[in-house]
């Protein structure tokens, strides 16, 4: 399970005295904890729930570095990738383009949707199957192409 993983990487960080991704690795286990001690979670964390919310962290790195380097920061925008690199080392691969293109038309064909009404069942499925694997404004430019 990604929790124990990332507890026993917290213990080689601090070994290692990697300063960066010792902090990353603690903020990956809040949230981790704070979504197992959620009401209705029954103190589990599935990996499917764990891949969202790291995903989810590395975007926000990603784009709070972009911020900081819009603002002259590059200090705070190079520690901010940083962490964000360190969420997406157990992020499953991401998928290429052709890879991408090829579920989402696979999610439609099953789906069985026709035209830009069904986008949101699409969506929904797609958002499920292709967490933590692409970003979910790709999938929605993609899956808007292959509807209209």
């Amino acid at each position: 399970m990604l929790f124990d993983t990332i507890s026993q990487d917290i213990v080689v960080a601090m070994k290692a005295k990697d300063k960066i991704r010792l902090q990353a690795l603690r903020n990956i286990k809040k949230y981790f904890i704070e979504a197992k001690t959620a009401p209705g979670a029954n103190d589990e964390l599935s990996d499917e729930a764990a891949i969202k919310i790291l995903a989810k962290l590395a975007k926000q790195g990603r784009d709070t570095a972009a911020l900081y380097t819009e603002q002259g920061r590059p200090d705070l925008a190079e520690e901010e990738l940083a962490q964000a690199l360190v969420c997406e080392d157990y992020l499953p691969k991401a998928l290429s383009p052709e890879e991408l293109e090829a579920e989402v038309k696979a999610i439609i064909a099953e789906v069985g949707a026709t035209s830009m009404k069904e986008m949101g069942r699409v969506m929904g499925s797609a958002s499920k199957r292709l967490a933590g694997r692409a970003d979910g404004g790709a999938i929605s430019a993609l899956v808007k192409k292959l509807l209209a």
